[in-house]
């Protein structure tokens, strides 16, 4: 049966490559993204969350790091101790000798097996931590990616938002011109068509 640590160190992994997984979801909106500036801010904000609940998680497997190294120290000082208490029943079998020299034998295997049992599993737990620093690193390294990525993305859009800003201001420019090429064009009809009926005045009614 898993140890509740074990079974936190597994889901705060499986978070992480949640979050970043969201995070590159989020990304591609953002490229995707074709305005209003309102919609790349909400987008932003949503990546921001996400960052904060990654590095929130992260810290947390920082911490099962530094618990693996705590175990790592108490594992060799568990050995030193055995180690100097064989070395202590050995120094006694040799003074005493006979049965209790047996004895004394007997003890020394059961701290000797119970060392190295205690060994094993020591062993155990730091390779598994090792193996969740090694994803935590991993994730970190993704973190690190994605956030390159979308700020590379961010400028892409603002570069856009200033060619449609620009795109705006011919548009309404060229309907200005239109407007004003539409009146022109108004006032030259009706300047002809009162030369017209000027002529037209003069030679049928030359009295007037």
């Amino acid at each position: 049966m898993a140890a509740p640590q074990d079974v936190h160190v597994r889901i705060c992994n499986q978070e992480i490559v949640k979050f970043d997984l969201e995070v590159k979801a989020l990304i591609q909106d953002i490229r995707d993204c074709s305005g209003p500036l309102s919609a790349l801010t909400e987008l932003n904000t949503k990546v921001k969350e996400k960052f904060q609940q990654l590095r929130h998680r992260i810290q947390e497997v920082e911490n099962h790091k530094k618990q693996m190294l705590s175990n790592q120290a108490s594992w060799r000082k568990a050995n030193l101790t055995c180690k100097i208490a064989i070395d202590n029943l050995e120094k006694a079998e040799l003074l005493q000798g006979g049965d209790l020299l047996r004895q004394r034998k007997t003890t020394k295997e059961s701290l000797a097996q119970t060392s190295s049992t205690i060994t094993e599993s020591l062993m155990g737990i730091s390779r598994m931590m090792a193996q969740q620093v090694q994803q935590s690193e991993e994730a970190m390294q993704s973190l690190v990616t994605s956030s390159r990525t979308i700020l590379d993305a961010n400028e892409e859009f603002k570069s856009m938002s200033g060619t449609i800003q620009l795109g705006r201001k011919l548009i309404t420019k060229y309907n200005r011109r239109e407007l004003t090429d539409k009146l022109l064009i108004f006032l030259a009809l009706a300047l002809f068509l009162a030369t017209v009926l000027y002529i037209v005045k003069k030679r049928l009614f030359p009295f007037l």
